[in-house]
């Protein structure tokens, strides 16, 4: 829980656990984007239509990345839904919009799926609106 931010009255420790989870396996896949030469724009980016777990830049290529973090990397990539990336797609134009500097890249939509162990895989082009 971030400090200054007492948990609510209905704060499920199931919850808590997913979401740091959740930002664990983000940190991961930021560092291993990072490692493969791209610069990171932005970390769970909110916008009406949706959330973005991580933008980033290589180049002029800009990368959407959706991260699922399972017991499985079989598990993760069946987590990934159409709806999902429907939104996912929303948000980034909504991203782009804002950045008018950005309109100009190379889009694409990627998945990055984390276990336990291991290194994220980098799912690259995984879905396309």
């Amino acid at each position: 829980m971030r400090a200054g931010r007492p948990p609510g009255p209905s704060a499920d420790p199931r919850r808590i656990a997913a979401d740091r989870m959740g930002r664990w396996a983000e940190w991961r896949c930021v560092w291993r984007l990072r490692l493969s030469g791209y610069r990171v724009l932005a970390r769970r980016w909110r916008a009406p239509a949706g959330e973005i777990d991580i933008v980033a830049r290589r180049g002029t290529l800009l990368a959407f990345v959706e991260v699922k973090a399972r017991i499985t990397t079989t598990d993760a990539a069946f987590a990934l839904t159409e709806p999902q990336w429907r939104r996912i797609a929303r948000a980034a134009e909504m991203f782009i919009a804002r950045r008018p500097g950005l309109a100009d890249c190379a889009i694409r939509f990627d998945a990055m799926l984390v276990t336990p162990r291991g290194w994220p895989t980098h799912v690259v082009d995984a879905w396309r609106p």
